[in-house]
């Protein structure tokens, strides 16, 4: 009977019926030991926690409407969602290193997800971005807060890293410098997670 459950577990994983999860403990402590400097003020959850169904407003490069999305909308990928705001000091110092990121790791696998949260007007945001020389990063915005509050962003800026399938996996609150070796071995040991 034992046998018959394994190969039966052995089918459903290989034909996909069942996923594991992406990191698992070992992974998890490996990766979060690469933590330095700011860095480790970047909390890995032992258990990932399942994100906000909450709509938040898209925009395109220029900053203007583009539709609403949810979170679940970005699943298959690793995203380093960052919550922030026009009037945030810590946000516009690491704007650019969240820039960098996007520009070294971003593509199929690995997403930086920017939602400005709060009263953000569009020339404000677009003010912000050229002031900090970011062109490479999405002005989406949560402009009531509801995404913000269902996901415990109570500061700013916050930032989460998603897993492929959608769920939180890490949190840092307030800023960090996010081009640093120490964020970037992060990212490139998630990535190297993701079967080929």
């Amino acid at each position: 009977m034992r046998l018959f459950h394994l190969l039966t577990l052995y089918i459903a994983l290989s034909l996909g019926a069942i996923t594991l999860p992406t990191l698992a403990v070992a992974d998890i402590d490996d990766i979060a030991a690469l933590r330095e400097g700011d860095m480790k003020k970047l909390v890995f959850h032992a258990q990932a926690k399942p994100v906000s169904k909450a709509k938040f407003l898209l925009a395109d490069s220029a900053g203007k409407g583009a539709g609403k999305a949810r979170l679940s909308d970005f699943k298959g990928k690793y995203v380093l969602l960052n919550f922030w705001a026009t009037w945030c000091a810590p946000c516009r110092r690491e704007m650019p290193m969240l820039s960098a990121l996007q520009t070294e790791f971003g593509g199929e696998n690995f997403q930086v997800l920017t939602i400005a949260t709060g009263r953000n007007t569009t020339p404000g945001i677009n003010k912000f971005f050229r002031d900090t020389g970011v062109t490479n990063l999405p002005k989406h915005t949560d402009p009531k807060q509801k995404l913000a509050r269902e996901m415990g962003v109570f500061g700013l800026p916050i930032t989460m890293i998603l897993n492929p399938e959608g769920q939180e996996i890490a949190r840092m609150t307030g800023d960090a410098t996010w081009d640093s070796d120490s964020a970037r071995a992060i990212i490139a040991a998630l990535l190297k997670q993701i079967p080929d």
